[in-house]
């Protein structure tokens, strides 16, 4: 429940911080406790070094469980065992007193010399603090290890994405279509492609597969290669069942690529080079249809099952009319769900009346303006991907 109230942002970094393996988490969890043990040595100090050296000992290892405690809170807990942990700062001196007279009292401890309790005091100081010095060091490492391996990987992914989702720009006799997918820091699986049939026709889908990181990218991959090779024998096909083919055979093939949870959203067009066209939606967002002569939107939208999640058949295409000048603009969750800071979401009324100040713009311009209205409206946290479609 708390997770969910946090911003997208915020959700992020909680799972980059959850994700920190023990191994490191212990080098962190070493240092923090040998820092505050710190606090141990200097309430000795504090006594002029009279306190036993048990006592002194027992009160350092007590204000490094204290750190240490925070540490595997703030990575692995939640609110509640935070809460816990700041109530009980409220009671640390007190149950830090218990504990002093407990052990004076059970094993007779007496009072050393200050002279010796001082340099005691003092040396461990030294020493606990160039300890810590040297776990933080370690640990600092080991996360700047980590962190080069995941940018070169990303850096990697990000080359491999740009080369499997270009941007696409398609003109015929009756229609045009430009798209584009801006990655966000993770890979994401966000897919626009267009094919060109060899009757003249052109098939172009938006796809968004479930889930970020290189899975999703790798599934992605997987789908256009699917999706290309479904569609080889689409020109032969009754335009009117190109589409529910294509959703057809994603759905039987990707089951067998994918993790069990992932699946993939999908809005796809058939654009006919005799003017008509035809669409199907499979679990995505409304597409926005604008209408040139009307000078209103209106929304396309359709209830079908995404693909590779159920084994389920009968999806379905619809005819679309487009008369000339109209606009379809397909926007993927990454534009729609932008949320500014009063967690506010972009939506389709701010991407309408993007289009309506750029209706007459070359396409690509249409585009980098709904983008950037969305960058402007609030940081981006998934894949932002577009497609638009003009009738000539």
């Amino acid at each position: 429940m708390f997770e969910r109230k946090l911003t997208p942002h915020a959700q992020q970094r909680l799972k980059q911080l959850r994700s920190v393996p023990w191994d490191r988490l212990g080098l962190l969890m070493t240092a923090a406790m040998l820092l505050f043990a710190v606090g141990g040595f200097y309430y000795d100090l504090m006594a002029m070094g009279t306190k036993p050296y048990a006592v002194t000992l027992m009160i350092a290892l007590l204000s490094g469980l204290d750190a240490a405690a925070w540490i595997v809170v703030i990575y692995r807990m939640g609110r509640i065992a935070l809460g816990i942990l700041i109530v009980l700062q409220f009671f640390i001196g007190t149950i830090g007193g218990v504990v002093e007279s407990w052990m004076i009292h059970s094993f007779h401890l007496q009072p050393v010399p200050q002279q010796q309790g001082v340099h005691f005091a003092a040396t461990a100081i030294g020493i606990t603090t160039i300890a810590s010095y040297i776990f933080f060091v370690r640990f600092i490492r080991a996360q700047g290890n980590e962190h080069l391996r995941v940018q070169n990987e990303l850096e990697l992914a990000h080359g491999i994405q740009k080369t499997l989702v270009p941007p696409i720009l398609f003109q015929t006799e009756c229609f045009e279509l430009y798209g584009i997918s801006q990655p966000s820091d993770e890979v994401g699986g966000d897919l626009v492609d267009a094919v060109l049939l060899p009757n003249g026709d052109i098939i172009a889908y938006v796809a968004d597969i479930a889930g970020h990181g290189l899975s999703a990218g790798i599934l992605m991959g997987m789908l256009k290669t699917a999706a290309r090779t479904a569609l080889l024998d689409a020109g032969s096909m009754p335009p009117q069942a190109s589409l529910p083919m294509l959703l057809e055979k994603l759905n039987q093939v990707l089951p067998q690529v994918k993790e069990p949870q992932m699946y993939a959203t999908l809005t796809a067009f058939r654009l006919n080079a005799d003017g008509s066209a035809w669409y199907a939606l499979a679990a995505s967002p409304p597409v926005l249809h604008w209408s040139a002569q009307r000078q209103e939107r209106r929304l396309v939208q359709e209830s079908q099952f995404p693909v590779g999640l159920l084994p389920v058949s009968g999806f379905t295409g619809e005819p679309i009319e487009l008369a000339a000048g109209d606009l379809v603009v397909v926007a993927t969750d990454g534009v729609l769900e932008v949320c500014d800071r009063q967690e506010e979401e972009f939506g389709i009324e701010r991407l309408e009346r993007a289009i309506e100040a750029e209706a007459l713009a070359p396409l690509e311009q249409i585009a980098d303006r709904i983008l950037r209205g969305a960058r402007s409206f609030g940081p981006q946290v998934d894949d932002q991907t577009l497609l638009v479609i003009r009738r000539l």
